[in-house]
């Protein structure tokens, strides 16, 4: 029993040490952050994205960054043919709901038919959008692409309000452990249809009643509510490469959210193929 004691002390010290190894032999995810355009902070919320996902994950995260604030902003990164070979996973925050070049668009797209993974935010979701987009698009139309990578077709967003979330699937790694919150101010996106996502959270705004501009509303008008899927993942192209996307974030205030970058940081570990069943980042991945 003497000498089994200290045997079973190395045998676990050798144990750790392996452990702490094998973390240690980890390469850091490259992550690039492509942000830009219409509409929101992107300077603030980029660099609260990089910070808290640096901060929970064994990462380094780049950020190609357009200050063109209007909905035409394009990116130097995406002229290259090859521009995602030095990263592991592409975080979509653009809004450029005016860049209707599909030769462009198809760029972007290609990596990810190559099995390049990916993590949409917000207004990526209104992006690249052209012909009659309001409606529901047709599957392999020339305007389907950017929507079936996405996995949902939303065309528009709600008033300003905040958004009780709610997460539907709480089997899936991504979301197990976390909890259901209220936004403050934000934007609820529409779900003009289901283009193979898998549901993950609702969010539900209450809507005040409208009026025109410099009047008060009715005084038997009643407020509505409006749901919509708010976070999902969906399996693109032939290689089935995982995106993860959320329509949460048009308020710095929100992106800089523990809740909401636990959950972005979670998406990200699933799309790169690093999140286990439990929802735990795999050894030498997570902080």
């Amino acid at each position: 029993m003497k000498l089994f004691l200290p045997l079973l002390a190395l045998g676990v010290t050798a144990a750790v040490f392996l452990a702490q190894a094998a973390d240690s032999a980890v390469k850091p995810l490259r992550v690039l952050i492509v942000a830009g355009g219409c509409c929101h902070e992107y300077d603030k919320q980029t660099t609260a994205l990089k910070e808290g996902i640096e901060a929970r994950l064994n990462a380094i995260v780049d950020v190609a960054y357009n200050p063109d604030t209007t909905t035409s902003a394009t990116f130097e990164i995406y002229k290259a043919k090859d521009w995602a070979k030095d990263f592991d996973v592409i975080v979509h925050d653009e809004c450029s709901a005016s860049v209707t070049d599909p030769e462009y668009v198809n760029t972007i797209l290609g990596a990810h038919k190559a099995g390049k993974p990916a993590v949409n935010l917000h207004c990526a979701m209104h992006s690249y959008r052209w012909g009659n987009f309001k409606e529901p698009v047709t599957a392999g139309a020339d305007n389907s692409h950017w929507y079936e990578f996405i996995g949902i077709q939303s065309t528009a967003h709600g008033p300003k309000e905040p958004i009780s979330v709610t997460f539907t699937d709480k089997t899936h790694p991504i979301t197990q452990g976390l909890g259901d919150w209220t936004t403050m101010n934000e934007e609820l996106y529409n779900n003009v249809q289901i283009l193979g996502a898998k549901a993950l959270a609702s969010g539900v705004q209450i809507v005040p009643p409208k009026a025109k501009k410099g009047e008060k509303p009715a005084p038997d008008a009643k407020s509505t509510e409006a749901t919509a899927v708010v976070a999902w993942t969906n399996e693109y192209g032939p290689k089935k490469t995982r995106v993860f996307s959320t329509t949460l974030g048009h308020y710095t205030e929100t992106v800089a959210d523990a809740r909401y970058l636990d959950l972005v940081t979670r998406g990200l570990l699933w799309a790169t193929g690093h999140l286990n069943e439990n929802g735990q980042a795999e050894p030498g991945y997570g902080k």
